[in-house]
């Protein structure tokens, strides 16, 4: 028996919490630094574990872009620069499942879709 998971629901919470959990982080980063973009910079690299997730969230990011341009090209999602908008200025965490929202969105609206 399969659960009947609602899919939209589950990707809108991921969102919120993909949107208030690091900035939550960069908030307190201005509140002690200003915006100092070297020490931004030298902080995500300052050890081999923060240089391990730095690195791991960046490759991540371009493997969702390359997802993001074949799938929403697929599935004639419009205004893809959005979701690398939200990735560059809030994080991974945040683009990838709004487009998996809008993504469900599509699959909702044209039962036809499949994943191909």
């Amino acid at each position: 028996m399969a659960l009947d998971l609602n899919w939209q629901a589950i990707y809108l919470i991921l969102c919120i919490l993909g949107f208030i959990l690091p900035y939550s982080q960069l908030i307190s980063f201005i509140l002690e630094n200003d915006f100092n973009f070297k020490v931004f910079v030298e902080q995500m690299f300052i050890n081999h574990v923060s240089s391990l997730f730095t690195i791991d969230v960046l490759v991540s990011s371009v493997v969702f872009w390359i997802f993001l341009f074949k799938e929403g090209s697929r599935l004639k999602i419009k205004l893809l620069w959005i979701y690398i908008l939200c990735n560059l200025t809030v994080g991974l965490s945040l683009a990838l499942p709004l487009f998996l929202l809008v993504r469900q969105r599509r699959f909702n609206q044209d039962s036809s879709l499949t994943n191909n």
